[in-house]
């Protein structure tokens, strides 16, 4: 966790030297920091599984790659650009899908220490609660958008000319969610499938060695 936490400081102070935008990059650092510090603090009143610091640290090395060159100009997302030939940079997008896929399993885990909820309704709370999320995320960036540079407009806010890309945020944060789902889905498939088959190997056992022990 010491490793994890060592990481992520180390990662934001290089890349927080020059960024492209300094004005952008400390608005948008101002959230990610707060919940590393929120992590910190809780750590032994709330802790996560190993896994889910894992998917925080990925998620926000991501996030602090977006920021320091925005999100518009990072070079991974260009270089999808040229070889897909798209119409724009689609690394926001991905950090949005991102989000959706890799807080789904903390928030499992978080909806898990209120007793006496099915799978189904933790389910469902995690998909509400991110498509929440990325929506009060959305607001926030609108809010700092006409407090700083209003006349900027969807400029600023890394649309990339597209009115709808609000909403298509949110969409890929919904889309990495349901991803997490599906894959949810199958793991508890195929953990009761590989369940059924130890029970019925374990009780067959005892036939077996009641056979054996007749013969004799």
């Amino acid at each position: 966790m010491v490793g994890l936490l060592l990481w992520y400081i180390g990662f934001f102070l290089v890349m927080g030297r020059d960024p492209l935008d300094p004005q952008s990059w400390a608005f948008s650092s101002i959230l990610p920091l707060l919940f590393v510090g929120v992590l910190t603090i809780s750590y032994r009143q709330l802790p996560f599984s190993v896994f889910s610091y894992v998917l925080f640290a990925i998620f926000l090395t991501l996030h602090t790659i977006g920021s320091h060159y925005t999100y518009a100009q990072v070079p991974f997302g260009l270089w999808i650009e040229d070889l897909f030939e798209l119409p724009r940079n689609h690394f926001d997008r991905i950090v949005h899908l991102c989000f959706g896929l890799f807080f789904a399993h903390p928030l499992w885990e978080l909806f898990g220490s209120i007793p006496g909820m099915s799978a189904w309704i933790r389910a469902a709370l995690v998909l509400v609660t991110l498509v929440g999320l990325g929506g009060l995320w959305e607001i926030l960036e609108s809010w700092v958008t006409r407090m700083v540079h209003p006349e900027l407009g969807l400029g600023y806010l890394g649309a990339q000319g597209d009115i709808w890309d609000a909403q298509k945020d949110m969409a890929a944060t919904l889309y990495g969610a349901l991803l997490w789902l599906a894959i949810m889905l199958c793991y508890w498939k195929l953990k009761g499938s590989c369940s059924s088959r130890s029970q019925e190997r374990t009780a067959d056992l005892p036939h077996a060695t009641d056979h054996c022990s007749y013969r004799r």
